[in-house]
């Protein structure tokens, strides 16, 4: 029998009314005057609560004065839509930050903003749009996407009407669980890397029983609709230029970018994109895959410590 990871630094969840969204937020610890509040966002198909791994592994003089938040964006974990929709568009996750930070951070006050994967590329583009409210900021993994030809978005656009039409019809949809061990041996198989226990505890958080008894990930079908805008690496870069924070761009030594794009996009094209970054370093976490706040949370919560010291 799996023994079900308990953490040590329970968080608390609290929800906020912000751009006519109900925003789940995780929190641990309490604001003080001469520590910056610590922002973590997650990245697609996770949750805030996510990061518990990473907070049980700071040390308590790290935690003992700072105030750490952790949202679900818009579509994921227990933040609600005032409706259901059929797409998601990016920027939108800039504008929930935004509006996040003026609720915990008010004024001119600095954060410092820690993103994953997607929360990486969003926390990434915000430092670029919002320079002065970031202190520092660390980067997990936010590698952003291949670049894109203009000669594209008549196919891009297209292939965005045919996927809502084929959301709209039931051909894209979630997956349903038997049971909440079904959600954890499907975590296991994604990242294999991560201990029972954990699964265990983490699928507690990623999904909820329904009124058949199944269980559903708390993640919206419409994620997985295409993003009808390209990406293009020229306005990325400008985003980049303008970023006054140091960064910290962490990534796995298992290179997840070749996993998933081959000769599209790898690890020497990324550390290219890095070199805009005005004030940029890059660390490695060794025997991690892209989960890498699960697979190794004490390293990566060493190296987020270190960093905002």
């Amino acid at each position: 029998m799996t023994t079900t990871y308990t953490p040590l630094r329970p968080g608390r969840s609290e929800t906020l009314p912000l751009r006519h969204l109900d925003v789940h937020v995780t929190r641990w610890g309490a604001p003080a005057p001469d520590a910056p509040p610590l922002v973590l966002v997650h990245g697609w198909m996770d949750v805030g609560a996510s990061w518990q791994f990473v907070v049980d592994a700071f040390s308590e003089a790290f935690t003992a004065g700072r105030l750490i938040v952790a949202p679900d964006w818009r579509g994921f974990g227990r933040t609600t839509l005032p409706a259901p929709c059929d797409h998601y568009a990016f920027a939108d996750y800039l504008g929930d930050l935004d509006a996040l930070l003026d609720h915990y951070a008010p004024g001119a006050q600095q954060v410092d903003l820690v993103g994953h994967s997607m929360g990486g590329n969003v926390a990434m583009q915000y430092a670029g749009a919002r320079p002065a409210r970031i202190r520092r900021l660390v980067n997990l993994e936010g590698f952003g996407m291949p670049a894109m030809r203009s000669a594209n978005a008549p196919r891009r656009l297209a292939q965005w009407l045919d996927e809502l039409k084929q959301l709209r019809e039931g051909r894209i949809a979630m997956r349903p669980y038997p049971s909440l061990a079904a959600v954890a041996e499907r975590l296991q198989k994604t990242n294999p890397r991560l201990p029972p226990g954990k699964a265990a505890w983490l699928a507690g958080q990623w999904a909820r029983q329904d009124g058949s008894g199944q269980w559903q990930i708390m993640g919206d079908a419409a994620h997985k609709v295409v993003n009808p805008q390209l990406f293009r690496v020229e306005e990325q870069l400008a985003l980049y230029a303008a970023i006054t924070a140091p960064v910290l761009a962490v990534e796995a030594d298992g290179d997840s970018l070749s996993q998933w794009w081959k000769h599209r996009f790898t690890l020497d094209e990324y550390h290219e994109r890095l070199k805009h970054v005005p004030d940029c370093r890059v660390a490695v976490v060794p025997d991690a895959g892209h989960m890498l706040h699960h697979d190794q949370p004490q390293a990566v919560a060493e190296l987020i410590e270190s960093f905002l010291a």
